[in-house]
């Protein structure tokens, strides 16, 4: 079957009713590979590649280099592609919605199979598998789905999401049957088929990594043992085991495999090959890597290649296929940079480049305007030149950074279209000329093989990024280039081209476009791809820029900033439809109205509009919305002169908007906001946006390359400037519909071609002609290829900018300009230095001369000083010598700072706060803060692990059943098979060799009870572990468990600690270690309340420090106020507090220059005044040098005041009159200032006041804090003193904590021995049922195989007797000779059974065939015996492990209770030990501050006297005993309430458990009644369904089909020799009737003769003596007739009856032998055959021998002439026997399996006695089969 390639590939869609031909382009060839893609080259025989191009699959020969093409059926592209193992077909999965999965015939490209509904969006890899009958797809996002396809039913065979990100490959294992492999971003998974009880399922066992650095995994390959052996992104091979990474490889030294990712695995003739992105190819070692193993704890493997190439130095491989060629090393691979190479891997070093293309994005593409000639570029550093005609690459130049843009001149501006003009990354523009080659060279004599070259005419750097744009202006007189750096740079055309100048856009360009002839004024229109569009008009050529730059200023520009209006556009739409809507409601409601009115209807117009009123209310209008960041911008192109058209990404897209400038400029360009005036949707583009507009030379066609790969073309009026005719259009998705957005159209100089380019490396040319058309039209064969210019070939070669950092031409004119200005600036300092030189010796001679003068005339030298300079060069000089000195003084410095920094970590470090006493204002309150030491290493160190302890809790130990070791396996005997070989090994017959078709059909029965036998062997296993979780009958909840321990410990008498007989409970129980941790704690929290106290204390100071900061400010204020006031008027100034000392202690520990001079002087002066500066009587230096500084600061604060009193008002400086006027302005300015006079007094009152307050609160919560860290130190000091205690008890209690760890560690050691032995005592057991049951099964066999036989007797002694076995040898000695004395003992006793013939009492020996058995029954016997000699061997040595585990779990018992009561002791050691310390501890005396209200406890109204009864309790802890009386009402009857569901729920269960029973027993009644109705009696279903064929009776019935063949060809021939003889038989019976006839006539003659003699003898009366007896005879005859006649009915009745058992097969009738004796022989011919009675028991059946009696007696009837040949026989009989209607038996076996008698193995049969415990879930699943 195969579907129609037409009616599957998608076509191009064209708009309805538009008239557009859908042939309007077509194909024509295709110039690009996407490289980039992941296994993007298949190979399909010797000499055609396969590689996916967008919405293409291309085929190319590799010879020819001729392509054909495959459309995707869905148009949404084509996600992965591979070719079937037999290359007789290719799998093509696609991309878009729900894709399909098409295979392809192979060469006749017919579509063969669909595959649909494997992923959502797109396939990402597909593979199929060794054989070629399953393939395997992986999908992309969102699903990821693995499917594993019947791709030839096309039918899901299984599917799995593989991964939660992208997966890059999935491949079948060669090696290993159902085993798969996937990766892809950050993982790595194994996958198996695996036969679940459900079905076939998919399992997954995702890789991890370890120590391992998560990597991407590009590439695999599974080796034959099930390890896999993966590639990583940093170039090492991952060795991969059960889901671990088993070890990574790598080179020696710790090299990596491959200096980049690995891409590829292949096993190629026993080596492992990789490729990489490095370019070379290395071969390993495989046996070595798949036995490698990490030799130290880096995990790594070290191993050096076998072989290895390297291909080039910018090659990088991404795939490889190998040739189909047998016997080859060719491969083919691909170059992600751009290429396809033909590598002959014997390591012969010979590659060869095939083909070359565009590596990447094609940014740059352009056509000639006078020939079919193509130029591209991209970011590969390449330029590439097409024939699109001839369809082959002429020439490539390559250069040292990427192409962003190319644009081929036109005419105008050369004249024989050969210059291209080439952008690059690094802002560097080229100017390339073509020409051919041959012209050129052919005049020097010499030959060039190349069809054109491409030849560096100028290189210049106008930019600093990438150059984005070039256009040449209408006329050809100037060049523009845009970049993205946000400038415009603009050229003068001619041989050399020259810069004019720049501008500046405010964004990076995006296009340019210069106005067209059209327009009245040269502009250029500069696209930005942040949406701003600028018109700049054109400069002139011979324009000249002024200053050190070549920025054009003064060029005339319109700026226009797009303004998103989409948002607006669906809200007016929306209104619109709204309107609409509501006067369809409109009309509606009159019309109803009228119907109404009409009818009479009690409904009034209000009830009406009541009704209206009810229905929903419409939503809100939508919002308006402006995109951040803005949209970017796409294209654009002019439509009239300031007029143009824009076309918008992101969320602007779907309209072409149509702009115009405003004529208001004189905003900021950054600022503007300008909308279109007009738009036009544009169909299906909201998130597809259109990227590029070209239009053909007649502007009646406009071609769109779309975001999602496709090409648009919309016809439209050639004068329709305005596009108002753009309605219908024709559209054909051809590049990558994800990532190949068409960024570059271009139409042919004629017309004729159309040219795209995506970012995904395709180029495509579509023919505008039919092929008739075409084909005449490039009846050329080539483009034409320009001339060189005339005198090229002497011109020296241009010189190129390789460098990347090269300067642009506006920072070389910058550069130039600069070094312009420092040579003029180097000029004008020689002429300073000079004029310096001669004023130097103008100032000397007047030096000289001011010297000469008399002295009260002669000038000082300070005043000939003019410039300070001098100085400051002298100081500078100065510092450096201090420097120097420092330098020298170093050591000496860094000693005494060691010092000094030892000092301040013994006695200041520890302190972390020190005393600081904050005083008020103005009372005389203060406030001090802690002094704080800091915590101990010790301390905090058991803080630290105190905290970690609580957070992990306790550590749970494992379960025993966690640690159970594997139980020790027992060799199992596969009894069913041994018997069926057995028993057909009791057929001795000549060897047949089996057909293919039933070796086939062998093979597959015995996989299928392969698989049965390991599904059941499996689902046993799943039951006993669902057994084996079953909880015990005594089983208790330990959540229940726990809730009676919390119970008990909290119910009933509680002792006080104080009791004599209170026991300690565990959790109570306190040691040193724990009372350390809450002195710790303690310490801790009284740490943290005392620093959070200093903070605020800190805080409070701080506070002062500014307040006494902005007193000082306000004072200053006051004075300024004062200074123009009059005396009279002036308040005196508040004093300014100051800090005291114990406010900064810190000042202590600060020191300047000075201080330290002070010091020096100081102690130098008590030195040589002889007083000692440590003496008592002395004066300390440090305390004179601290008064000293308090007296500076009080002289300083003095003198302030002093100097704020004496002030002069304005008033006393000018005391001369004054006007009235200026007296007024006096008098409000003199208000003013007592204003501001009295508003600082009051904020520095207010200020100083509200700081006391503070002060004040603060004190009083402090006194708070005083009380608790009195109670605090009192705890502490009590805690100190149990610590001391415990410290005594430390000793005595870890000897006894030690000796009842290790009792409690015996004890669970043996309780473990105890349950592991159990264990292994449940486990043999279940071995030993299984050994009494193959014993069981052994008997039963030995009963089928004997049948009826005479040997019966004989055979069972046989089959019982114990023969004398030799023993494996055991480890001791003493167990050999036990062994053989067993041996011995046996062997005698058995010999006393030997079996004596009934006949002549001579024994019979049993190891010798008698006379007439069978003696391959003997040996069968024989062979059985042995079988169940190993079973009771077995069973024996279960047996014997099962009381040795027996022994050693009574020796554990007893072990265990004396370790019981060693533990006991040991508690009750500990539990006096903790008691006696409990009562030491008792006696500590705790202090306890108590109010007279916090005392209730009076005796007789009266507070007593002593307090020693009294009970010390919280209130809290009051309170909450009290509540919890209530709670624990609540919970008891909340409790009874629970126990009454419970009990309930329990007898419900309990009924229940009776109906699971009653239902159980159902269904094995019904499940054994099915049995007996399929099979007569009772089977083991798995028995059953684990039978396999028997290859022996496979080979008889062989045998049996050939001699039939042979008997058929035998009665052929005889056949032949019966016609011949009947032939013979019609001759003789012809010639005898003839005879007859005479003979006839002459008894007539005779009877007329007779009748005439008897009338003449009438009258004698006289008889004949002897016809009397002749009649007698007759009469006899006819009786024995009848009674055969009756034999005859009876036997086919008995026949009847006998084939009417289906569980029997009846031989027919055969003829005796031996005529004479045989009861169907016959003497007469008239009589008939009587045939013989075969009794109902005779039966043939599989195993059983047919009575040697019956072939004796009877032989096949052959024909119904056997059956009765007698002439005489009644007619009726005959038709009687004929219409008989025999019955068609069909054995239920037939029923069963499904396939035909012939191929049925008979089953064991169980006994009807025997009884099958069957499970439940067994029975219903039997029950299920029957019915199925």
């Amino acid at each position: 079957m195969y579907y129609n390639y037409e009616e599957l590939c998608s076509r191009p869609f064209i708009t309805e009713d538009s008239n557009i031909p859908p042939n309007l382009l077509h194909l024509s060839h295709s110039f690009g590979y996407d490289c980039g893609r992941r296994g993007n080259l298949q190979l399909l025989d010797e000499h055609t590649l396969a590689f996916i191009a967008g919405n293409l699959l291309i085929l190319l020969d590799v010879h020819t280099k001729e392509q054909r093409y495959i459309r995707s059926s869905s148009g949404g592209g084509i996600g992965a592609i591979m070719t079937h193992p037999s290359k007789q077909h290719l799998a093509v999965a696609e991309k878009g919605h729900q894709p399909n999965i098409i295979i392809y015939e192979y060469p006749s490209l017919r579509p063969y199979r669909i595959l649909r509904g494997g992923t959502g969006r797109r396939y990402s890899f597909v593979d199929f598998n060794r054989d070629g009958s399953l393939l395997a797809s992986v999908g992309g996002p969102p699903d990821y789905m693995l499917t594993i396809w019947d791709w030839k039913q096309e039918q899901v065979t299984l599917c799995n999401k593989a991964f939660s990100q992208e997966v890059y490959r999935v491949t079948f294992s060669p090696d290993c049957v159902g085993q798969l492999t996937t990766s892809g971003t950050g993982h790595i998974r194994f996958w198996k088929m695996a036969r679940t009880f459900t079905g076939l399922k998919l399992q997954g066992l995702l890789g991890r990594f370890g120590k391992t650095t998560v990597t991407d995994i590009e590439a695999y390959v599974e080796l034959p043992d099930g390890k896999v052996v993966s590639g990583s992104e940093f170039g090492n091979m991952l060795l991969w085991e059960g889901g671990l990474i088993k070890v990574e490889i790598c080179r020696k030294g710790q090299r990596t495999c491959h200096a980049g990712t690995i891409h590829q695995f292949n096993v190629d003739e026993g080596e492992l090959m990789t490729i990489g992105s490095d370019g070379a190819v290395r071969s390993w070692n495989l046996e070595i890597i798949d036995a490698a193993d990490a030799v130290d704890d880096t995990g790594l493997f070290e191993i050096e290649p076998v072989n290895e190439i390297l291909i080039g130095r910018n090659v990088s491989l991404f795939s490889m296929v190998k040739s189909s060629a047998p016997e080859t090393s060719i491969w083919f691979a691909q170059d992600s940079n751009g290429g396809i190479w033909k590598l002959d891997l014997s390591f012969s070093n010979i590659t060869e480049c095939l083909f070359s293309f565009h590596s990447g994005a094609i940014h740059g593409l352009d056509v000639s305007g006078n020939s079919h000639l193509m130029a591209t570029t991209a970011l590969d550093s390449s330029v590439k030149v097409f024939d699109f005609l001839s369809k082959k690459e002429l020439t490539v130049s390559r250069f040292k950074q990427g192409g962003t843009t190319l644009t081929w001149a036109s005419d105008m501006v050369n004249s024989g279209g050969s210059l291209l003009v080439v952008g690059f990354s690094d802002g560097v523009v080229r100017l390339l000329e073509l020409f051919k080659p041959q012209s050129l060279y052919a005049v020097g004599g010499r030959s060039h093989a190349e069809d054109a070259e491409l030849r560096l005419r100028q290189a210049l750097k106008p930019h600093n990024a990438s150059v984005t744009a070039i256009a040449f202006e209408r006329t050809g007189k100037i060049m523009a280039t845009g970049s993205a750096d946000c400038t415009v740079f603009f050229f003068t055309v001619g041989e050399k081209y020259n810069p004019i100048g720049f501008v500046t856009v405010p964004g990076s360009v995006q296009g340019l476009q210069w106005s067209p002839q059209s327009h009245e004024k040269s502009t250029l229109l500069i696209f930005c791809q942040n949406g701003h569009v600028v018109e700049v008009q054109c400069p002139e050529a011979d324009h000249q820029t002024r200053g050190n730059t070549f920025q054009l200023s003064d060029l005339p520009t319109m700026h226009f900033c797009f303004s998103s209006i989409k948002s607006r556009i669906k809200r007016d739409a929306e209104i619109t439809l709204r309107q609409a809507r509501k006067e369809d409601k409109k009309k509606d409601r009159e019309e109803r109205l009228k119907k109404l009115n009409e009818q009479n209807s009690d409904d009034t117009e209000e009830q009406l509009q009541e009704k209206e009123e009810e229905e929903e209310e419409e939503d809100g209008l939508p919002p308006l919305y402006i995109p951040s960041p803005p949209s970017p911008l796409h294209c654009g192109f002019y439509s009239a002169p300031g007029f143009f058209f824009l076309s918008m990404g992101g969320y602007d897209s779907g309209y072409l908007y149509h702009c115009e400038f405003s004529e208001q400029q004189s905003q900021d360009a950054l600022e503007r906001k300008d909308e279109p005036f007009s738009f036009i949707p544009v169909e299906d583009t909201d998130h597809n946006s259109i990227l590029t507009i070209t239009f053909n030379s007649s502007r009646q066609l406009m071609f769109c390359g779309m975001e999602d790969g496709s090409i648009r073309v919309y016809p439209i009026q050639a004068t329709d400037h305005q596009l108002s005719s753009m309605q219908a259009y024709w559209a054909l998705s051809i590049h990558d519909n994800q990532y190949g957005s068409v960024r570059h159209i271009r139409c042919s100089y004629d017309d004729m071609f159309i040219l795209t380019a995506g970012e995904d490396g395709n180029i495509f040319s579509f023919s505008c002609l039919p092929e008739e058309e075409l084909q005449r039209a490039m009846q050329l064969k080539h483009a034409k290829v320009p001339s060189p210019r005339v005198g090229l070939e002497m011109e020296k070669a241009a010189l190129d900018i390789e460098d990347p950092s090269a300067y642009s031409i506006e920072t070389a004119k910058q550069k130039l300009e600069l070094d312009r200005m420092l040579q003029e600036a180097e000029q004008r300092k020689q002429e300073r230095r000079k004029r310096l030189v001669e004023l130097q010796t103008q100032f000397q001679g007047l030096l000289e001369q001011n010297q000469n003068l008399p002295e009260h005339i002669r000038l000082h030298r300070s005043e000939l000083e003019l410039d300070p300079r001098f100085h400051e060069e002298i100081e500078r000089q100065t510092e450096e010598s201090v420097m120097e000195v420092r330098r020298e003084l170093a050591w000496e410095e860094e000693r005494h700072r060691l010092g000094l920094n030892k000092l301040q970590t013994m006695f200041w470090e520890s302190v972390v706060q020190d005393t600081v006493t904050v005083y008020a204002f103005e009372s005389g309150h203060k406030i001090s803060t802690y002094r704080l030491l800091a915590l101990s290493f010790i301390q905090m160190h058991l803080h630290q692990r105190n905290r970690d302890t609580s957070r992990g809790g306790p550590v749970e130990q494992d379960h025993w059943w966690n640690k159970a070791e594997p139980t020790k396996q027992i060799s199992n005997i596969s009894f069913q098979d041994e018997l069926i070989t057995g028993q057909a090994g009791m057929m001795k017959s000549e060897s047949w060799k089996l057909a293919s078709r039933e070796a086939e059909k062998l093979r597959k029965a015995a996989e299928k009870a392969e698989k049965a036998r390991t599904r059941i062997e499996r689902r046993k296993k799943d039951w006993e572990e669902l057994y084996a979780s079953k909880p015990s009958e005594d089983y208790e909840d330990p959540k229940d468990v726990e809730a009676i321990r919390s119970a008990k410990e909290k119910m009933g008498d509680f002792k006080l600690k104080t009791a004599e007989d209170f026991t300690v409970p565990e959790h109570m129980r306190m040691n040193e270690e724990k009372k350390r941790v809450q002195l710790v704690e303690l310490e801790k929290k009284i740490y943290e309340k005392k620093s959070e106290m200093n903070a605020r204390v800190m805080a409070l100071r701080d506070s002062k420090v500014e307040i006494i900061a902005q007193l000082h400010s306000q004072v200053d204020q006051l004075q300024m106020i004062q200074q123009r006031l009059p005396p009279e008027k002036r308040c005196p100034l508040p004093s300014v507090p100051v800090l005291m000392p114990e406010e900064m202690p810190e000042r202590k520990h600060r020191y300047t220059r000075a201080t330290l001079e002070r010091f020096a002087t100081l102690r130098a002066k008590m030195v040589s005044t002889g007083l000692d500066e440590q003496q008592e009587d002395g004066l300390n230096i440090l305390k004179l040098l601290e008064q000293e500084t308090q007296d500076t600061e009080h002289d300083v604060q003095n003198t302030h005041m002093e100097d704020g009193g004496v002030v002069e008002t304005l008033s006393q400086r000018h005391e001369e009159e004054v006007t009235e006027l200026e007296r007024e302005v006096r008098e409000v300015e003199e208000i003013r200032n007592l204003h501001q006079q009295d508003t600082l007094l009051k904020q520095m009152e207010e200020t100083v006041w509200s700081f006391d307050a503070e002060l004040r609160i603060l004190r009083h919560e402090k006194q708070e804090l005083d009380g608790y860290m009195k109670l605090a130190d009192l705890r502490h000091v009590t805690l100190l003193e149990e610590l001391l205690l415990l410290k005594d008890f430390e000793k005595r209690e870890n000897i006894l904590q030690e000796r009842l760890t290790n009792y409690i560690q015996e004890e669970n050691e043996i309780a473990a021995k105890m349950r592991e032995y159990k264990h292994q005592m449940e486990v043999k057991k279940r071995e030993i049922h299984k050994l009494q049951g193959k014993e069981k099964t052994i008997a039963a066999a030995f009963q089928t195989s004997l049948g009826e036989n005479k040997f019966e007797e004989f055979l069972t002694r046989v089959f019982k007797k114990k023969t004398k076995r030799v023993k494996k040898k055991e480890t001791s000695g003493k167990e050999d000779d036990e062994s053989d004395e067993d041996s011995e003992d046996e062997s005698d006793g058995d010999n006393d059974e030997d079996y004596a013939d009934s006949e002549t009492g001579a024994p019979l020996d049993d190891s010798v065939c008698p006379p007439d058995c069978n003696p391959d029954l003997f040996e069968n016997t024989l062979r059985l015996r042995e079988h169940r000699l190993d079973v009771e061997e077995q069973l024996q040595e279960e047996m014997k492990n099962v009381d040795n585990l027996k022994k050693e779990c009574d020796a554990l018992a007893k072990k265990e209770k004396i370790v019981q009561n060693n533990r006991k002791a040991a508690e009750g050691d500990m539990e006096l030990i903790n008691r006696e310390k409990q009562q030491k501890l008792n006696e500590v005396d705790v202090v306890v501050p108590l109010r007279l209200h916090q005392i209730e406890y009076v005796s007789r109204g009266r507070l007593p006297g002593k307090l020693d009864s009294a009970l010390v309790l919280s209130t809290d802890d009051l309170e909450r005993l009290q509540k919890r009386i209530k709670e624990l009402q609540q919970e008891k009857t909340e409790q009874r309430e629970l126990y009454k569901r419970a009990r309930h729920q329990h007898v419900q269960l309990r009924h229940d458990l009776k109906d699971m029973e009653a239902r159980i027993k159902e269904s094995e009644v019904r499940c054994e009644q099915q049995m007996l109705m399929k099979f007569g009696k009772l089977v083991d279903l798995d028995v059953l369904q684990t039978l396999s064929g028997n290859r022996k009776l496979e080979e008889m019935r062989q045998e049996i089909r050939e001699k039939e063949a042979k008997c058929i060809q035998e009665l052929k021939h005889w056949e032949a020799k019966v016609t011949d003889a009947r032939e013979a038989l019609t001759e003789i019976t012809r010639q005898n009737t003839e005879r007859l006839s005479k003979m006839h006539s002459l008894l007539s003659q005779k009877n007329i003769l007779d009748d005439q003699l008897n009338s003449r003898q009438r009258k004698t009366v006289s008889q004949i003596p002897g016809r009397h007896l002749a009649d007698k005879q007759e009469l006899q005859s006819l009786h024995q007739l009848v009674e055969a006649q009756a034999q005859d009915i009876e036997a086919l009745r008995d026949e009847i009856r006998s084939l009417s058992r289906k569980d029997s097969i009846v031989l027919p009738p055969l003829e005796p032998l031996d005529k004479s004796s045989s009861e169907c022989s016959r003497t007469d011919p008239t009589e008939p055959v009587q045939l013989g009675h075969i009794p109902e028991e005779q039966y043939v059946g599989e195993g059983t021998e047919e009575p040697a009696s019956l072939h004796s007696r009877y032989r096949d009837a052959e024909t119904i002439t056997d059956v009765c040949n007698s002439t005489e026989l009644p007619e009726v009989e005959i038709i009687s026997l004929l219409e008989e209607q025999l019955p068609v038996y069909r054995l239920r076996a037939d029923c069963v399996y499904g396939y035909e008698h012939d191929d049925w193995i008979h089953t064991p049969l169980i006994s009807p006695d025997t009884r099958i415990d069957l499970t439940s879930e067994q029975i219903e699943e039997t029950l299920n089969y029957f019915c199925e």
